[in-house]
């Protein structure tokens, strides 16, 4: 999590104060609170660790939590359930031992919004110790919330309203932005405005702890401002920087956990000096060898290159294989690839990434500011949506990553259409079917700020009570399969079966997975090979 405020300048004109804003200013918080500050002489870091700990007394978060304890981490991600389940393989292989388990105690809503409530109180602590008490009261304050690339429409109200029980604002004071959109807003806006032509095609990869996130652009204009769209819809994983600690980790217990003299303050002391040292200096030049602090067996231990490039090769790998496969879905020549994020900044995985392209002409570059790209980016987008003029890259279309449409009636056709669907329409006097019509199609260029309208009729029986409302359901079709969106409104949901009786019915053939913990027991749902999280148990 990190926190951006834009430039500011408070001028005294006589018994006047002024506020001049500074957009091209953009001053990162990097003090946080910690065990032993409740203010801002605790930790520097650019970023807080997004972690919650809770105890009788209420909560403790990022720096403020100590190193050992359970903590829930990720907890984000739970609010988009389809995709928090979809864990990388090296989440399944390489678990937090200090990780609460999913949904223990309190559910994601509640975890996000404490969260981010700690978030808010420290900054507008920050905010007040910067500028007067009543420039600060005088002066709006908007937040703009990132989200991961791949969350769903659910996700992002879900994201929205825990921002708004945490105290962020409502409506428009209230900006949601995907990560990877803000990263490449700052990453292309930072770029020499020389080495950009229209038509151009930049692969933005975002590299941070946890999740590593893309997506693709294509330069559609220059003047009056950077103007680009989706070139091809965001993916991402978990494969970040954290798992290189938990692989060295493991690497280390599995190495050494035998030594006489091996304990905990060792462990500490190694991992502190892979964080710091080995983690972000490693290039993969053969000479380099690593020592680890403290002496083990009476003998200081050494780690060679080729054990720390084994500790890199399965995050690297799977970062290979997100990156190459962005560059596929573009369709199209790919100028460059843009590195943000803390990972972003390895040499290492820079280097992995050029060799992996070299052939096909692309580069690779890392974006200055990197660590902090995503809410520099944020920041931009959140001044430009107050004022045009501030606007320096803008996004002039987005690519459709669900279908959306609602259920409407045709004229039944009895040579393409299904017999069993049809019933028959009173007002007509005519066959009909229901099939869905879809407004907008998953992979459409759907344009910034600008509605797309379908007129539609219904007709409702008049003899009954005055007619004072109508509901319309408006459905979304993922279609992971790739078989464009269903005909039908049950088509991708539950089969139909003709039971022994001659009528139809909808078959579940569902599971329900049964996992026990010390204390307590967790229920999930599975179907269609997609595991749906939690589901709530009634004890009787």
């Amino acid at each position: 999590m990190k926190i951006m405020d834009a430039g500011t300048d408070v001028k005294q004109h006589g018994p006047e104060r002024k506020i001049i804003m500074a957009p091209e200013i953009q001053t990162p918080v990097i003090q946080w609170p910690d065990a032993n500050s409740g203010g801002l002489e605790g930790a520097t870091s650019d970023k807080v660790p997004t972690e919650i700990q809770y105890d009788g007394n209420g909560y403790t978060w990022g720096f403020q939590i100590g190193e050992s304890g359970q903590r829930h981490q990720w907890f984000k991600l739970g609010l988009d359930p389809t995709n928090a389940q979809d864990t990388s393989d090296l989440a399944v292989k390489y678990p937090d031992r200090n990780a609460a388990p999913p949904a223990y105690g309190r559910t994601p809503e509640e975890l996000v919004t404490d969260y981010l409530t700690a978030i808010r109180i420290h900054a507008e602590r920050v905010l007040r110790h910067k500028l007067p008490e009543s420039a600060l009261d005088s002066t709006p304050v908007e937040y703009v919330i990132t989200t991961p690339a791949v969350w769903s429409d659910r996700a992002q109200a879900a994201t929205r309203l825990c921002a708004q029980q945490a105290g962020m604002g409502t409506g428009s004071n209230l900006h949601v932005i995907t990560e990877p959109e803000a990263a490449a807003m700052y990453a292309l806006d930072a770029m020499d405005p020389h080495n950009i032509k229209v038509g151009d095609t930049f692969v933005l990869c975002d590299a941070g702890g946890g999740t590593v996130d893309l997506i693709s652009y294509k330069v559609s204009a220059l003047k009056p401002s950077l103007r680009i769209e989706e070139a091809a819809p965001g993916s991402g994983a978990l494969c970040g920087s954290t798992f290189l600690n938990r692989i060295f980790q493991k690497f280390l217990e599995d190495r050494l956990s035998g030594d006489p003299n091996w304990d905990d303050d060792v462990l500490e002391e190694a991992m502190k000096r892979f964080e710091v040292t080995i983690k972000r200096s490693f290039s993969g030049n053969p000479r380099d060898e690593y020592q680890i602090p403290g002496k083990l067996d009476s003998t200081p231990r050494s780690i060679s290159r080729t054990y720390v490039d084994a500790i890199f090769e399965p995050v690297i790998n799977e970062i290979l294989e997100l990156v190459d496969g962005q560059i596929k879905a573009t369709e199209a020549p790919v100028k460059a690839v843009l590195m943000v994020g803390g990972f972003g900044q390895s040499t290492y995985l820079r280097d992995r990434l050029r060799q992996m392209v070299a052939s096909r002409g692309i580069e690779v570059m890392q974006s200055p500011n990197g660590w902090t790209a995503v809410v520099r980016g944020a920041l931009m987008k959140g001044l430009a949506s107050t004022d045009d003029s501030f606007t320096a890259v803008k996004i002039s279309g987005r690519l459709a990553r669900k279908s959306y449409g609602i259920d409407v009636s045709r004229p039944f056709n009895e040579a393409t259409d299904e017999m069993a669907r049809r019933y028959w329409d009173p007002f007509r006097g005519e066959w009909f079917i229901a099939k869905m019509d879809w407004i907008i199609k998953k992979g459409d260029l759907v344009e910034e700020n600008k509605p797309k309208r379908i007129r539609y009729w219904n007709h409702c029986l008049a003899d009954n009570a005055p007619l004072t409302a109508v509901r319309t359901s408006i459905y979304m079709c993922a279609d992971s399969e790739g078989l464009g969106p269903a005909i039908y409104r049950d088509a991708h949901g539950f089969p139909i079966v003709r039971g022994a009786d001659d009528n139809l019915y909808y078959e579940i053939a569902f599971s329900i997975e049964v996992t026990c913990y010390s204390g307590y027991t967790t229920y999930e749902l599975i179907y269609n090979n997609t595991n749906y999280g939690p589901v709530a148990a009634e004890y009787v």
